[in-house]
């Protein structure tokens, strides 16, 4: 078993992917989805959180990421960028979606970022938008930011194109192919839903009208 399929089990055994082709959610960014992936369970799991951080690692070292200072998003990413940093015995910070309205009214909490190199650490990608903007804060203060690793992105062809435009490598641990295919092996999703849920990743945005359907 590969570690992409190790994280996928990982990520299915704790229920933080949850199906609903019938009853599905809707993302801040407007997307209806019959996926939602919660990633702020592994802390509560520690045997697979310990996959997660240890596939980090191997990402870093497969791809030769060299970088200074960890840092995560808020609020979801912190967790495991911290858990990362200590693993790794390297400085970790983390950058708010907004600035306190005391003190340093910084973006940027933990530690100085000015001239370093800074590996980002998300949970999870849809579009980007929250990963991108922590890159734009992280250049704003001085540092170098043009790597990011996140434990599944849901593969979107808009979070590809941002990435590429922003000059960032986004690296993830699993994807969605790898998690369909373990949850229906594992006998969590039937084929028909599979297929449903394929044809989402296909058209986020018009999948659900497709089906009449809404949250």
């Amino acid at each position: 078993m590969n570690r992409e399929q190790q994280v996928a089990q990982a990520l299915l055994k704790i229920g933080a992917v949850k199906f609903s082709p019938n009853n599905p959610i809707t993302f801040k960014s407007g997307i209806v989805s019959p996926v939602y992936v919660d990633n702020r369970q592994f802390p509560y799991h520690p045997a697979e959180w310990k996959i997660v951080i240890e596939g980090f690692k191997d990402l870093i070292e497969k791809n030769k990421i060299n970088f200074d200072v960890v840092a995560g998003v808020e609020a979801g990413g912190i967790p495991h960028s911290s858990a990362l940093g200590f693993y790794l015995r390297m400085p970790s910070v983390f950058v708010r979606k907004q600035a306190k309205d005391h003190g340093k009214k910084s973006l940027i909490e933990g530690g100085e970022v000015k001239n370093k190199n800074i590996l980002l650490v998300e949970d999870l990608v849809s579009t980007g938008e929250s990963s991108l903007k922590s890159i734009e804060a992280l250049r704003a203060d001085g540092a170098l930011a043009s790597n990011c690793l996140t434990i599944v992105s849901y593969g979107f062809q808009e979070a590809k194109d941002a990435f590429t435009k922003t000059g960032v490598n986004l690296f993830s641990l699993t994807s969605f192919p790898v998690i369909l295919e373990e949850a229906l092996q594992s006998g969590v999703l039937t084929q028909e839903e599979v297929l449903k849920i394929k044809e989402w990743f296909v058209d986020p945005h018009g999948w659900g009208n497709k089906y009449n359907l809404s949250t």
